[in-house]
Formats: structure tokens, sequence, C-alpha cells
């Protein structure tokens, strides 16, 4: 409080001129920034020192808009964000209390009171102490139903129309319903009162949003003081526009007025692309009574909104499609003459105009399936797969780098990304299978994967355009799990080729399909297999990727929970919503993992209880309802089952068990109380297992007790000594990480591989965070290393190197290509100490196809052969700098050669996913995606509890709302 004084006094008031307001400008981002604290009384009182010392609500409304205008210009992004977030938890909390009043309005029943007390519990955790406040809301409740005036006060309290003074005056009349003179402390009248200061308009009205947008004007126009507010005229006018554009979703009504939408349309004629952007999307948030009661502006609308949508960017072409579908009636009409001249100029000679139709072509399938899936075939499978998709016209540059800036994407890469994007919109429009084309794009997708992104398999586009096109095709397969009709098609190898994806050699690829995979998660929209995917992140050789997987494991699990005691319906449906039963998918993925092809290796066995642990600590922290034996419970089921992709292989029936027999040995380890009875039998997923046989019996363990001691605690079983008992450990040990000195570090290979790979989760870490302390992998987050310098460096002999390690180089390099790393940097290039490598010439190392067998060597790789004999280097074992490290590495993004033993690959090669090119190609060498346009489409209707689908991709609300992926 202390702090947002002194800036309201020497800020907003100027008391001590323009210098001392400059030094006290930081106090505005630092107040703002506490909104990203848990804690509920943080919010509250950010809330609070906002209305009253940031913006005063007791300011007249142009002044009051004027200190919000050239607020939200000068904050910090992070700020922005807070502030922004803060008007949506408002909303959200309005939105909460319509419900109620919603549900006051209905006759009483046991559905209405189970849903009322829902929506109280999830108002309560809103207000300060959530636990009292539970009973005071109870209470309000309460006067609520035997008090209809009150009630209706409260709705105008809440209604969109409803103006900044008359809810001070709400206010007041509830308070003074609710107080008692004779209680002068009145603990129930103080939840009220902050329960009504959060969920009243008091700044916001339609006389605010006028003011707002004749602040923009002014700065349009160049008569604003925005200099003189310390921001140029630009800034100012971009950020008016971006405020404009959140308070068209929390106050859409406000907007209703023929001068505001004229200032709008002065916007759509501006040169900067962004300005335009966040005016059509106002314009579709709050457009709705456009055509009735404003028919100049609709008029004039109309033409801006299809030129946009056929040659601005693609982020504009976006919005115009959504607002023409969004505010006109003849949307038909509409969306037809931007639809048949865009289909019928489409170019792949000309890439850099392509991009904006295909956003357009592949929004409008979306939102009019009807009208436009049938054209849509044609375009697929003549236009999109074969002239697009399974053609390079071009050569990609060979710098060698992972990943490039979006500016240096070539524009047919960026075509073929948004041809991708457009096949899964078809799809989703159509929401059914009936021509069997998702079967096709699925396969197509898969292949891309297969092939590492280089569809062709011409070898002329380069790594970082694969590095595109690979994340692309991941997310389009997770894209198309969302929709409960594709998801059931989705085989188990197109599932794991999908979640290999987070362990992709590129840096950017992981962190962006990591991020697109949570927000999935949290929202509920993807089965919970998908959460399945985290526990890989346990390879991730960066250890701010594995703490950001941990993060979103915690938040999903939390949601997950929470929503299963919110909502009493959602018992029915446990095998899709509780987090526990995400166990049998991890076991199944992790069994079919490419790296994972040896039952008895004890390095692999190490890494597969690493990517258990890594989902199973976060589920065990604590044992709501017996979880730990119900997980328990799970893998012993497991393992009276067989696996239903390959039931009668028996390797793979014995992975799957090894597996479950290292999970139950974790389990056990961890937990005492996983041994009291089960609360209930667990249902395993019969895509992925098969029923259990009545007279199987699957007693036998697949890891020696010798093997269980050493993934315990990562040293050998003790051996007994005169007639000591060896004693059961009461907990389980962590392997020193050992400082290795400068003498120690002449070689990627590791002397002692038992002693590099860790054992336990804070183990791994420690072991990482030297080789990490700056880490950066691209060319967007520069290489920081540290130099050792070393007493005497000497190759290690081959002689030196450990058995297990030795071993491990007859495993294939795993779909997911993990390259070798050191201090961080693994999606660099390193030269080898006895021979450098040109980087970018033809001298790389060959790798193995992302989950493909391996192909005969060509004539002529001469680098390759040189590579072969040298011993392998692990992805996960990290080896310290040398003197001449620092000079050997180049600060872009360049991949580290790959050192494979070539003479020993079929057998590891049988393991992996083999997706041939016949899969893409017709037995007469035409797409698979060519579909015969004389098959009708019809619709789906598919239920899936999709309450929050109103809300735009750019600020969803990521309220937990009826709508995820909740299909059992």
């Amino acid at each position: 409080m202390g702090l947002a004084q002194l800036y309201k006094k020497y800020c907003l008031h100027a008391e001590a001129g323009k210098d001392a307001a400059e030094k006290v400008s930081w106090i505005k981002d630092k107040l703002l920034h506490i909104y990203y604290q848990n804690s509920i009384d943080d919010k509250l009182l950010v809330e609070k020192i906002f209305a009253q010392y940031l913006v005063p609500h007791n300011l007249e409304t142009e002044e009051r808009m004027k200190c919000l205008y050239y607020l939200y210009a000068s904050l910090d992004p992070n700020a922005v964000k807070a502030l922004n977030e803060m008007w949506k938890c408002q909303n959200m909390l309005r939105s909460h209390v319509r419900e109620l009043l919603d549900l006051h309005k209905q006759p009483t029943s046991e559905a209405n009171s189970a849903a009322m007390f829902g929506k109280l519990m999830t108002i309560a955790k809103n207000l300060p102490d959530p636990g009292k406040a539970q009973d005071f809301v109870k209470k309000f409740n309460q006067v609520l139903g035997d008090d209809e005036k009150l009630r209706s006060q409260l709705e105008l309290l809440i209604s969109p129309t409803c103006s900044c003074k008359q809810a001070d005056v709400c206010v007041r009349e509830i308070a003074r319903k609710l107080a008692n003179p004779k209680q002068p402390t009145n603990p129930f009248l103080e939840m009220v009162k902050f329960l009504l200061e959060r969920i009243a308009p008091v700044h916001i009205d339609s006389e605010a949003i006028s003011a707002l947008v004749k602040l923009m004007n002014k700065s349009i126009e160049g008569t604003a003081d925005d200099e003189e507010e310390g921001v140029s005229p630009d800034t100012a006018i971009r950020a008016g526009l971006e405020l404009l554009k959140v308070l068209s979703f929390t106050h859409p009504t406000s907007f209703h007025s023929a001068e505001t939408y004229e200032s709008l349309l002065q916007c759509l004629r501006m040169e900067d692309d962004k300005v335009a952007e966040a005016a059509i999307q106002i314009f579709r948030n709050t457009g709705h009574k456009i055509e009735t009661d404003l028919p100049q502006i609709r008029s004039t609308l109309i033409p801006i909104l299809h030129q946009k949508a056929k040659r601005g960017t693609p982020h504009q072409a976006k919005q115009a499609v959504h607002c023409i579908h969004a505010i006109f009636s003849n949307k038909e009409v509409q969306l037809a003459q931007i639809f048949e001249p865009l289909s019928r100029s489409l170019n792949a000679d000309v890439p850099e105009q392509l991009i904006t139709p295909l956003v357009s072509l592949g929004h409008i399938s979306m939102l009019a399936p009807d009208q436009f899936a049938s054209p849509m075939k044609s375009v697929v499978a003549n236009f999109i797969v074969k002239d697009l998709l399974m053609n390079d016209r071009s050569t990609g540059e060979k710098n060698g780098k992972l990943w490039s800036p979006d500016e240096e994407v070539s524009p047919e890469v960026l075509a073929k990304v948004q041809a991708i994007k457009l096949l899964v919109r078809w799809l989703l429009g159509m929401k059914n299978n009936q021509s069997k084309s998702a079967n096709s794009t699925l396969r197509l997708l898969s292949a891309m994967l297969v092939s590492e992104g280089d569809l062709t398999e011409q070898k002329r586009i380069s790594k970082s355009d694969m590095s595109r096109l690979r994340l692309a095709a991941g997310s389009a397969i997770m894209k198309l799990a969302q929709e409960p009709c594709y998801h059931e098609i989705i085989t188990p190898e197109q599932f794991q080729l999908c979640a290999l994806v987070i362990n992709d050699e590129c840096y950017q690829v992981r962190q962006i399909f990591a991020q697109k995979l949570h927000k999935a998660l949290v929202k509920l929209l993807l089965p919970l297999e998908y959460m399945a995917i985290f526990a890989l992140c346990a390879k991730d050789p960066v250890k701010e990727r594995r703490a950001h997987a941990r993060q979103c494991l915690l938040k999903n699990i939390s949601i997950r929970r929470e929503y299963i005691k919110q909502n009493p319906m959602a018992n029915e449906k446990l095998l899709s919503l509780l987090p526990e039963y995400v166990v049998p998918y991890m076991i199944h993925l992790l069994a079919h993992d490419p790296d994972f092809t040896k039952p008895q290796d004890v390095d692999q066995l190490r890494d597969v209880k690493e990517c258990l642990w890594f989902m199973l600590e976060v589920l065990m922290t604590k044992n709501e309802n017996n979880s730990h034996a119900f997980m328990k419970k799970m893998a012993e089921n497991i393992k009276l089952t067989r696996d239903a992709q390959s039931p009668d292989e028996p390797k793979a029936n014995e992975k799957l068990y090894t597996v479950c027999d290292i999970a139950l040995c974790v389990i056990n380890s961890k937990s005492a109380m996983c041994n009291a009875d089960s609360p209930k039998d667990p249902v395993l997923p019969t895509k992925f297992f098969t029923q259990p046989e009545k007279d199987f019996c699957n007693d036998r363990n697949y890891i020696s007790e010798e093997t269980r001691v050493l993934l315990l605690t990562g040293k050998p079983k003790p051996t007994a000594v005169l007639g000591t008992v060896n004693k059961p450990l009461s907990a389980t040990g962590r392997r020193p990480y050992i400082r290795t000195t400068g003498s120690e570090t002449g070689s990627n290979i590791s002397v002692n591989s038992e002693l590099s790979s860790s054992t336990g989760n804070r183990s791994r870490e420690q072991s990482s965070d030297i080789s990490e302390t700056g880490v950066s992998e691209n060319d967007e987050n520069p290489v920081r290393i540290i130099s050792v310098t070393p007493a005497k460096t000497e190759p290690v002999k081959n002689k030196e190197i450990n058995s297990d390690q030795a071993t491990q180089g007859n495993s294939t390099e795993r779909g997911k290509k993990r390259t070798a790393t050191a201090s961080g940097t693994e999606n660099i290039h390193q030269k080898p100490e006895e021979k450098s490598v040109d980087e970018t010439g033809p001298s790389l190392a060959a790798k193995t196809r992302r989950g493909r067998p391996t192909k005969p060597e060509p004539q002529g790789t001469t680098a390759k052969n040189e590579e072969t004999n040298k011993p392998p280097v692990r992805g996960r074992k990290r080896a310290a700098v040398s003197q001449e490290s620092p000079g050997s590495l180049e600060a872009g993004n360049a991949k580290a050669p790959k050192q494979q033993d070539t003479a020993k690959k079929p057998a590891a090669a049988q393991r992996q996913i083999d997706l041939q090119r016949s899969q893409v190609l017709g037995s007469d060498g035409d797409s698979v995606l060519e579909i015969d346009s004389s098959s009708e489409y019809s619709q789906n209707a598919v239920d899936l509890f999709k309450a929050c689908g109103s809300s735009q991709e750019d600020t969803e609300d990521t309220e937990i709302a009826e709508g995820g992926f909740l299909k059992v």
C-alpha cells in the first residue's frame, strides 16, 4: 500500500514534477506483478490497489480513462498480462454469480441443489479465507433465496448494461440490507463486500469505452498529448487497440455505438497490421447487433473484411472469416464469395501468395462444413497433398541449424505448415470419418514424423524447415485427438509417434509441443492418455524443460482432482478424469519406447525407471482414497494381460511386464501404504491391453533382485559379511554426485556409465546443474559456455569403458533423436577432438530415420564410415567442456554428429515403428487423400461438454468448464 500511495502522489498527481515521476514509474509494474502469486489475498490486494491508486475509480469518466489509457501503454508485458488476467478473473466471477442467480429461478430439485452447491464452492474460492467464506457464501445464498429485491439488485449489478454509477448505488443498497446495527464488526458483511467489489463494474461502462475511443482518435489525429505522457503516438494507438480488444471480451455490450464502430473502421484502414487485426477482433466480439441496428456500419465493414480474408495477413484473414461468421445472418453467401475465388487461384509455384488463402479456406471449411466440406475434398486431394505437400520446389539453406526465426523460414515451408493446419480444420469441421479422410490424413502425418519432416525424402529441405514440419505434424495429430470420433481411430503406433515429438532433437520443437500439450490438457480437451507423454520429459537433457514438464503435471493433476470434487456427475467418467488412470497409458508408452530394446540392460531399465518416477512422484505426493494401492493394483493387473498392440509377440509382452515390475518396485519403495486394499478394481483401456485370461497367471519377476537394488540405490546389492543379515532398505539411497575434475573431462564418453546416469529425480537435477548453468540451444537462446581448464586432457581408452556402456551401443537411436549434450548446448554440432567436422557439408553423420528401419548405407559416405567406428554418446550423458570446446562450438543451432554402430543396428531397428512410404502413396502412386468426390458427408452431433467453446483463442478462458474431453 505504501508503494501505491507513492505512485499516486508522484505519478498521478505529479506533486514533485516529471523527474520524480520517472524515478518511481517502476512501481506500477511491480505492484501488478504481485497478481502472479497463487494466494487469493495477493490477488485481492492488487485489485484494491488498482481501483484506488493506479486508476482511482472515483475520478470522472474522462479523467479515469485517460489514466487507464496511458497506464496500459506504459506497462511492461508481464504487467499487461497480469492486468488482463485480473479483468478476466473478475468477469469469470461475474459469470459464476449470474449462473447462481439463474439456478434460483429454476424449480427446486436434487440436481439443482447439487449444481448450486458446486457453484457456491467455486465462488468461495475467489474470496479471502475460502474455508470461512464457504459458510458465509451459503448464508448469502439463503438470503438471496428469501429476498427477491436483493436478487434484483444483484442482477442489476452484474448486468452487461450496468453503468459505473448504477453499480455504486447497487453495492450500497445491498450492503445496507445486510448490515446489522447491533453488530459493529460483521465478518459476513465484509465477505459480501469483497464479493461485490470484485464483480461490480467500477471502471468500465459504455461511457468509459466512448472516452477511450476518443483518446485513441486523438492519438491517430496527432492531437493527443502522448509525448507529454511519456509514450509515442504509435505505441499509444497500438496499446489502446489492445486494451479495447481485451475489454471487448469482458464488456462487449459497452461497445455498441456508431461512434465507437466508426473509429474502429478508421483503424481497419491503417497500415499497421496489428492495429487492423485488433480492430477486426473487436468487431467479431461485439458486433452481433450491427446488422440490425447499424446498417451503415455493416455496408462499410463487409468489403473490408472480404479484402482482409483474401489479401490480408494470416491473422487478419482468420479474424475476418470468424467475424463474418459471427455477426452476419447471410454468412453462407459472404463466405462463398471468399471461398470460390480463393480455391480457384491456388498456385503452389508462388508459395508466398498461398499462406493467407490457405488460412481463410481452412477456417471457412471448419466454420461451415455442411456447405464447404465437399468442395474442399477435391482441393485437399488434388492440390494440398499432391501438389504442395508431396513436392519440394525449392532447396533449403544447408546451414546445419535446427531452428530458424520466423522471418527466415522459406515461404514454401510456411505454406506447407498452413496446409497441414487446413487438413485438420477441414476434419474438425466435418466431425465424422465416413469417407475415411481422417485415416488417410493420420497416415500422412505419421509418415511426416517417420521421415523427420522430409516427406519426399529428396534431402532438399533444410534441418530447420524439417523441425517446423515435425512440429506441425505432431501438433496436428494432437489437435485431431481432441475430437472423439478421430481419437478413436488414432492407432497406438500413431499415438507413440506423436508422443516422441516431446523428445525431438530441436529445443524449440520440444518447448512448443509441450506448451500445446499442456494447454489442451488443462482445459480437459485431450484424452487422459496424452498426459502420459510428459513422462518422456525425464529424458530431456535441459533442466528447464524438465522443470516445466513437472509444473505442467502438477497443474493438470490438481485441476482434474478439483474437477472431480466439484462435479458429482464426474464420478461416472473417472476413467477419463482420474489422474491415477494415466499409469497404464504411461506403462504402455514406455514399453514401446524406441530406446527400450533390451529388457535386461541396466542402463535402459534405469531410463525407464526415471520416466516412471517423473510421473509417479507427482501422483504420489498425496495418498487420496488409497491411490497408492490403486496404482499398484493397476500395475499388477497389467501383468495379467497382454499387449494389445502385439499380443502374440513374446518380446513385446516381456518389455511390458518389465516396465510393470519397475513401476511396482518404485511404488513399493516410495510408499508404505501401497499394500493396503485397493478402493476399487481398476479398469484397463482395451485399446492398449487385452482382457485378462482366466487361467493365465504371471508371477514371474522380470527384474532380478540385484537389478532392483541397483535401480533404487544406484549401487550393486551388498554382499553378506560374516553372517550379518542384509536388512531390507528402509529408504531409497541416492548415489552421490561425483564432481569431475579437469583431468577427467577429456572425452564425451563417460568412464563409468553407472555414475554418469542419474537414478533419483533429485540427483538427476543435481547432475545437470553444472552442465546447464548457461543452458541455451539455439540462436534465440545465445550459448553461454562454462570453460573448464583441465590439468591434463587425455582421451579415454576403450578398455576403460564400462561394459554396460559398451552394450548400450547396440541400442537403436530413438525416434526422438536425442543428441549428445555439452554444457546445455544440445542443438549445436561439436567437432570431435580427433577430427573437425564440416557442419554444413555432406560429412554430417547419418542418422536412423525416426521410428523407421535402417536403410542400406549409400556409396561414398566416407564421413559416415569414419563416425560409425566410434563408441556411442548417450543423449543424457553430458561431458564437461574441454579447453578447445568453446572454439569448436558455433553460436548457432547446429547439430551434434551422431555416433552409432551400424553393424549392430538390425536387431534394434526391429523394435521401431514401421511406417513405410506405401502408406502415403497408393498402389498406383496416387495420393491416399484422393477421395471420391461423390461421397456424401453427414454431420455427426458429438457432445463434448464444451461450455467454454465461445471464448477466443488468444484470450481464452482457462476456467474448467463442462467442456473438456470427458468421453469414457
